[in-house]
């Protein structure tokens, strides 16, 4: 009878640094401006940690108020998934750090590394665990320390990101409602259009691989721009095909927080009308796999969604990845 239960969010929660990065900032320290990000992509500011604050201190932070709006206390939680590309350390995983932050003692803790989509990786992963009966209480969290891997002598990247955290408390809900289906897909022959080549295996760190600025992220926008568009309106459309509903059955839609362009040409592939798409990227930026559940989190607390409302997270990250979830609220 375990795979008849309806699971779904019972808590959300998010957390992002004080500090406020405006185009204008930036414009003194790379080739831009206000105009030409704002023009591109949508945004006007973003979040920075101080250089003291790493991803398991956002990640912590979204991850307290989650288990607290979910009337939760951390004892209960019995499993963490951390989605994260900038990870504390390599060993151990960031979920591990968190998980005593929180003095979570009851919970198994893991990372997951799917970029931008990894908090729906997170996701679809608590939904199984929690449906088949080997956890009750799962806490997933999207968390990034974008700032710390950005060359802020590219113009095309340093732009676009955001530091933050967001997380969600999956648990077992009312019949009928939570989570009705999620859809993951993955391209890698897509791997050049974003990556961090160095660090790892192939390019250990040595000085060559710092002087030619191989930790920091590299991004080919046009191509990442095209996939996006195409993916995020095909996923979409599959995971609402799983449950059985139409696209105009879509009462609410949270998208990856990348660039206004491209949720506005998914939007429209969908004929989906922007009032019905959740967009804080002009105050955020791109916060990878934090993205989704900030946005989340806001959109529930600015009452935007309401009980019975189909709701469809859906993003796209490197690798390349995708991902997309259908919740009835």
């Amino acid at each position: 009878m375990n795979n008849l239960k309806s699971v779904g969010i019972i808590g959300t929660g998010s957390f992002v640094p004080e500090k406020i990065v405006t185009n204008h900032d930036l414009a003194k320290i790379v080739d831009t401006s206000d105009e030409w990000i704002v023009s591109r992509t949508g945004i006007k500011e973003r979040r920075f940690a101080s250089d003291e604050i790493a991803t398991s201190d956002l990640a912590y932070e979204a991850g307290k108020r989650a288990i607290e709006n979910a009337g939760l206390k951390s004892e209960d939680i019995d499993l963490i998934i951390l989605a994260t590309l900038t990870p504390d350390m390599s060993l151990p995983s960031t979920a591990c750090i968190v998980q005593d932050k929180l003095k979570a003692v009851n919970a198994a803790a893991f990372d997951v590394s799917a970029a931008c989509s990894g908090f729906l990786y997170g996701i679809t992963i608590a939904n199984q665990m929690v449906k088949g009966g080997v956890n009750k209480n799962v806490l997933v969290i999207g968390a990034e320390a974008m700032s710390k891997i950005l060359d802020m002598e590219d113009r095309n990247t340093c732009v676009l990101f955001g530091d933050g955290a967001g997380a969600v408390v999956i648990s077992e809900v009312e019949k009928g409602s939570g989570i009705l289906a999620t859809e993951l897909g993955a391209d890698g022959s897509g791997s050049m259009y974003l990556n961090i080549p160095g660090g790892g295996s192939r390019n250990p760190a040595t000085q060559k691989t710092i002087d030619g600025r191989l930790h920091y992220m590299k991004m080919e926008g046009q191509g990442v721009f095209k996939f996006a568009v195409r993916i995020m309106s095909n996923s979409t459309k599959k995971v609402i095909g799983k449950a059985g509903i139409e696209l105009t059955d879509i009462d609410y839609m949270v998208p990856h927080q990348a660039n206004i362009r491209i949720i506005e040409a998914a939007a429209k592939k969908m004929k989906l009308p922007m009032e019905k798409v959740k967009v804080n990227l002009d105050r955020i930026g791109n916060t990878s796999a934090a993205s989704i559940p900030i946005a989340l989190d806001e959109a529930l607390k600015d009452g935007k969604i309401n009980k019975g409302d189909n709701v469809v997270l859906v993003g796209f990250g490197g690798g390349l990845t995708w991902g997309s979830c259908l919740i009835k609220w």
